[in-house]
This record gives C-alpha cells, structure tokens and sequence, in this order.
C-alpha cells in the first residue's frame, strides 16, 4: 500500500513581513497616543513653555521695542532653541525605569524610538507655530513673506525636535543627564541655528537668494541622518 505524502502548506514570507510591520505600527500608534493623552491630561508642559514664549516675548519688547529684521530673526530662533530643550529633551529623562521596563516587554527599540520621534516632532510643530503667533503679535511683523517663513520654521522645528530627541535617547542611559546633553548638544545644534537663521533670512528679503534649495536640502538630509543614527543605535541603549 502507497503511502501518501503529507503535503505542508506553504507560506508565503511576504505575509509574515507584512505582519510585523502591522504589528510594529500598532505599536508605534499606541505609544504615540500614550504619549499624547499624557500630555493632555498633565498639560504642564504646553502651559509651562507658553508662559515662557510670552513672558520672554514681553520681556524683549519692553526692553527694546519692536527690533529690527536680524534681531528679530536670531530671537525667534534662539527662544525656539529653549522652548524645544522644554518641551522636547525631557520625552526620555520623564521616563522611570519601571515604566521603560514595561515598555521593553511590550514594544521594540525601533518602534520606541520613532513613537518619541513622531510625537515630539509633533509637539515641536505646534509650539513652533504658537511662539511665531505670539511674536508678530508683540514683536511686529518684518517679513516680507510670511508663508516662507511659517514653512522654514516648522522645518526648523521638526530639526530640532528630532536632534534633542536623539541627545536625549542617549543622555537618558548616564547619570549626570542634563551635563551630558549639554555637552553633545552644543557642536550638534550651533551649526544647525547658524543654517535656519541663515535660510529663514530669505523671508526678509523680496529676492530670493541662490542657493536656498541646497540649503533646504542639506537640512533635510541632516535629519534623515538624526533618525537613522536613533534607529541605529538606540537599541543597544535599549537593552542596558
């Protein structure tokens, strides 16, 4: 009597690929709302950076009035340095380690990483937007193109949302924290302020200037670098 072969069904490798990239969605979106209702519910940090942008504002203008172009320009970016350091830097020095542990048995280190960089560059998005409210009401409006600007600074905030996320991946493995962000923090984003105050100095001026897609662009691609080396190399931070 033949024996009959048993046939095992075959499964295709993209379905389990297409999975795990659900799954890791899942996860991502869940510590993205995490994150979010958190926020919400505490609110210290929004009320906290708004007193400040208005305060700091206010402080300028009774000091000097309404500044000229140039002034104005490095104001806002230098404010918008401390509102992200605030707002951003703390994402993962808030964290205890018994709430990273449960993370840990839940999530991934990818999937961790980019939920804090999604949700802090969010974050930085909308206090970008409300400190440049806040300073055409109290400081003037200078700009010659207001529309550029508003995109160069949400540009300029996603950068520096993402760079501060990273540093503090990093700073939030070591003991003395706040010195070690300080440290990496200053030869990364000096050179970052030096290129948003010299691309959002186009929305001054009626010409447009060369070389401001290059700029743009090498912006962009520092970026791209931020979250690749999070990606990289938070995971071994993840498993200390």
């Amino acid at each position: 009597m033949a024996m009959r072969k048993i046939r095992r069904p075959l499964y295709n490798q993209s379905y389990f690929c297409n999975r795990m990239n659900n799954k890791s969605t899942q996860h991502i979106l869940s510590l993205i709302k995490k994150d979010i209702l958190l926020e919400t519910r505490q609110q210290y940090t929004f009320y906290g950076i708004l007193l400040y942008v208005a305060s700091t504002i206010f402080v300028v203008y009774l000091s000097m009035g309404q500044p000229e172009e140039k002034v104005w320009n490095a104001l806002f970016w230098v404010i918008q340095l401390f509102v992200c350091v605030n707002a951003v830097a703390k994402s993962f020095l808030a964290e205890s380690k018994g709430r990273m542990l449960y993370f840990y048995s839940i999530a991934g280190a990818r999937d961790f990483v980019i939920a804090k960089l999604t949700f802090n560059l969010i974050l930085m998005l909308l206090m970008s937007l409300l400190s440049l409210a806040v300073f055409t009401l109290l400081l003037g409006n200078p700009l010659e193109n207001i529309l550029s600007f508003i995109g160069i600074a949400l540009l300029g905030g996603a950068s520096l949302s993402l760079v501060f996320t990273f540093l503090a991946a990093i700073a939030a493995k070591a003991q003395q924290q706040a010195a070690l962000m300080a440290i990496m923090g200053f030869p990364l984003i000096i050179p970052q302020l030096l290129l948003l105050i010299k691309i959002s100095s186009i929305a001054f001026a009626q010409v447009v200037q060369g070389g401001l897609w290059q700029m743009i662009g090498l912006m962009i691609g520092l970026d791209i670098m931020v979250v690749a080396l999070a990606i990289i190399l938070f995971p071994f931070l993840w498993k200390d």
